[in-house]
């Protein structure tokens, strides 16, 4: 065993009210200056939705992320020994302005200055990029709370997985059947952008895993940008290199949360170190679409098993950072509960940012059936709800669906339960036959229902104390880093990737 250490998050998706504090946080941190005013490290999308970039999840347009060749080897989908110079002066797949959006600010001296007339003076839009006046016509949440419009819903490249039928009936039911869906850098196992990079700038940090961009090496190549299938990194035109999330890293290390968690008002965020086998990530990564979910947790190890805390100090993770993995809340959410899912894991980066899919939309359709002995049996059909099964299936389970009925079934009967005990209008033996259906246990209910609801600053962040004297540094040789790692495209890196 490879014992590394991740820096990992849970996004509970339940709990998000779509206010953007979080996004507007990290903009005011990160994303201010000169060339970044196009960037948003930290977005939140209406689901349905295009999202931002337009469609970013249809890699049959951007060819994101890895694929799987001939002998069952991964292969990075959007470059290639043959292509990477090309692509620097032509690259068919990368997003363009009109994809992101133009930014834009005002012209406020028209607003202020202007001379005493009948008309009520206006700021006119002008673009940050050229300076002249535009027409506004997108922006990074453009379609916020506009879900079922046939504007965007309709061109969600998730709702490829639903029928005719489906399709129409989510359209029909207009700015009705939505939820929230807030993105950052997944820092992920297997990351497209690290292995694209032909100057090796971007690496993993050897300590907590943390995706960066080595400024002084980065030459503007803009491969990552195209093989990133999430596209959260981005090219700064200012200074000629490309920049995503740190983690807030700086934050991280003095014991502090992230910019966005720190100011998530729904609370809906989850921070946590994970141990992982380093050893399996190529054969993870190269399993079936339908076996993707239960590989990455595979990956995912105990940190309470005696042979993987033996694995993790030799390699030279600190006890404190081994204790921050038993108490870390998105082992509990991944591994022990099994609620939270990656997003679009068919995209074989392995991300280590996990969602509870939601229940709202779901639970609205079956007029409150959910706490009623119904004649049905114990959970009502899934199949039916407002919230097509599949649609999710495709978000978060790679086309499983079961992955995702098997969370849905767990936060009702978890949420039935709940209601027999401090409502009554549900019988108690009807909530915990729910529970039994839904494989949780009453301990595991309550446990859950602490950490969602009752939850301190604590609970939610258990940062690993920073040890960067002592961690097994990637960045010298990318080479020797991508092969110690075992991503699973060492051959490509040796012809020149």
């Amino acid at each position: 065993m490879d014992i590394r250490s991740q820096v990992s998050m849970v996004f509970h998706l339940d709990k998000c009210i779509g206010c953007h504090t979080c996004s507007i946080a990290c903009k005011n941190i990160w994303t201010d200056r000169k060339g970044t005013e196009y960037m948003w490290w930290n977005n939140v999308e209406t689901k349905p939705g295009t999202g931002y970039p337009t469609k970013w999840e249809d890699q049959d347009k951007y060819q994101g992320g890895w694929e799987k060749r001939d002998g069952g080897k991964l292969g990075l989908r959007s470059t290639g020994k043959a292509r990477v110079v090309f692509n620097l002066f032509h690259n068919p797949h990368q997003p363009g302005l009109d994809d992101y959006y133009e930014p834009w600010t005002y012209k406020y001296e028209e607003l202020f200055n202007a001379p005493e007339g009948d008309d009520q003076p206006t700021a006119r839009p002008i673009s940050m990029v050229t300076g002249k006046y535009i027409d506004i016509e997108a922006g990074p949440n453009w379609d916020d709370d506009l879900s079922g419009s046939p504007v965007y819903a309709e061109n969600d490249p998730n709702l490829s997985a639903l029928t005719p039928e489906q399709r129409a009936q989510l359209s029909a039911i207009e700015r009705l059947v939505f939820f929230y869906f807030p993105r950052i850098c997944n820092h992920c196992l297997n990351p497209a952008c690290v292995a694209s990079c032909p100057s090796g700038a971007l690496y993993k940090r050897g300590e907590d895993g943390v995706v960066l961009i080595d400024q002084k090496r980065c030459r503007g190549w803009r491969s990552c940008v195209a093989a990133c299938p999430y596209k959260k990194s981005y090219y700064n035109w200012n200074t000629g290199k490309s920049e995503k999330c740190i983690l807030c890293f700086p934050r991280i290390e003095t014991g502090q949360a992230p910019a966005c968690f720190h100011s998530c008002v729904g609370r809906i965020r989850y921070l946590g170190v994970l141990l992982y086998d380093a050893d399996r990530i190529d054969e993870i990564a190269g399993r079936p679409d339908n076996e993707l979910v239960d590989a990455h947790r595979e990956l995912i190890v105990d940190p309470h098993d005696p042979a993987v805390i033996k694995a993790a100090r030799e390699n030279g993770i600190q006890d404190d950072v081994i204790r921050s993995a038993q108490k870390s809340p998105v082992y509990k959410f991944v591994k022990e509960w099994k609620i939270a899912l990656p997003p679009h894991i068919e995209f074989r980066t392995l991300p280590m940012l996990f969602y509870v899919p939601p229940m709202l939309p779901v639970m609205s359709s079956f007029d409150g059936k959910t706490v009623k002995n119904m004649s049905e049996g114990l959970f009502p059909d899934f199949d039916k709800a407002r919230a097509p099964i599949e649609y999710l299936g495709k978000l978060f389970g790679a086309g499983n669906n079961s992955k995702v009925r098997y969370v849905l079934k767990k936060q009702m009967a978890i949420r039935t339960y709940r209601r027999a005990v401090t409502v009554g209008d549900v019988d108690m033996e009807h909530a915990e036959g729910m529970l039994r259906e839904a494989d949780c246990t009453v301990g595991e209910a309550e446990a859950i229902y602490k950490l969602t609801s009752l939850c301190t600053f604590e609970d939610r962040f258990v940062i690993p104390p920073a040890h960067r004297e002592e961690a097994i540094e990637m960045v010298a040789d990318p080479l020797e880093y991508k092969q110690s790692v075992g991503f699973g495209f060492k051959e490509e890196v040796k012809r020149g990737l």
